[in-house]
């Protein structure tokens, strides 16, 4: 993995535990079986658009030029990249994920793309219920396709609760579960005949019918709010965006 080190921790190195990952180990191995297609699918199933969504998200953390930051579930890097030009030379960037295998193509994308920017960003793997990060660390946190995922909702945003400064944002990308039944209706009938078909082709047909169940257990936009006002935040607002099949929720502390 090429992974580029700041030259001054970012924490006492005994909190800096990169290979201490609670979350459920089941999901662990399913993203990191999908990592290698993760992107084309993405693309193919999107048309594209969620390179649009993406750039919502980090324009809603209010990421700017010399910001520490942090990309949680990072995945393959689409957030990460996109938070590092915002930081640019003098930020920092911190992308964390707990699936190796994503890490290390996020790492690669890093090296091939060799934009001079991203010598700011540093890949972590660890778990989003316990960050290795100091309180009050970050300017802005963002979040793509990652709470809809951890075991423990709750815990997670206590966690982007503590590590960010006072008055700065979080901006978290996912699935939106709908509460108009048109929207719902047409969201299962993509994952049932769009997604999971196109997944088939890749070999990934059972992994992805799991999207389909963590969006039924998912939080609605309201939900959502609450968790983040419970957890502390000042503010909170959800944002139903892609015709309603995505949301991003907004939160400040």
């Amino acid at each position: 993995m090429h992974s580029l080190q700041f030259s001054v921790p970012l924490v006492p190195t005994s909190r800096f535990k990169r290979h201490s990952v609670r979350c459920a180990s089941d999901r662990q191995q399913l993203f990191n079986r999908i990592a290698p297609v993760y992107d084309n699918l993405n693309d193919l199933l999107s048309l594209g658009q969620h390179r649009i969504w993406k750039r919502m998200a980090v324009s809603w953390s209010g990421a700017k030029t010399g910001d520490s930051l942090l990309d949680l579930c990072c995945g393959s890097g689409d957030l990460t990249f996109l938070m590092s030009e915002k930081a640019g030379a003098d930020g920092k960037v911190i992308g964390l994920d707990f699936s190796k295998e994503q890490l290390s193509i996020a790492s690669s994308r890093q090296y091939l793309l060799s934009k001079a920017c991203y010598n700011n960003i540093e890949w972590v793997e660890g778990d989003a219920l316990d960050l290795p990060f100091s309180n009050g660390y970050f300017d802005a946190i963002t979040m793509g396709y990652g709470l809809r995922n951890v075991v423990d909702k709750r815990r997670a945003m206590q966690e982007m609760f503590r590590v960010l400064k006072p008055g700065s944002r979080v901006s978290i990308l996912d699935f939106n579960k709908s509460m108009q039944p048109f929207t719902a209706l047409f969201q299962e009938w993509m994952i049932d005949n769009v997604v999971v078909p196109t997944a088939t082709v890749y070999g990934l047909a059972k992994e992805y019918q799991y999207l389909k169940t963590s969006i039924d257990e998912f939080l609605t936009g309201k939900e959502l709010e609450k968790l983040a006002l419970d957890a502390g935040f000042s503010y909170a607002r959800h944002y139903e965006i892609g015709g309603g099949l995505m949301g991003n929720l907004v939160a400040a502390r």
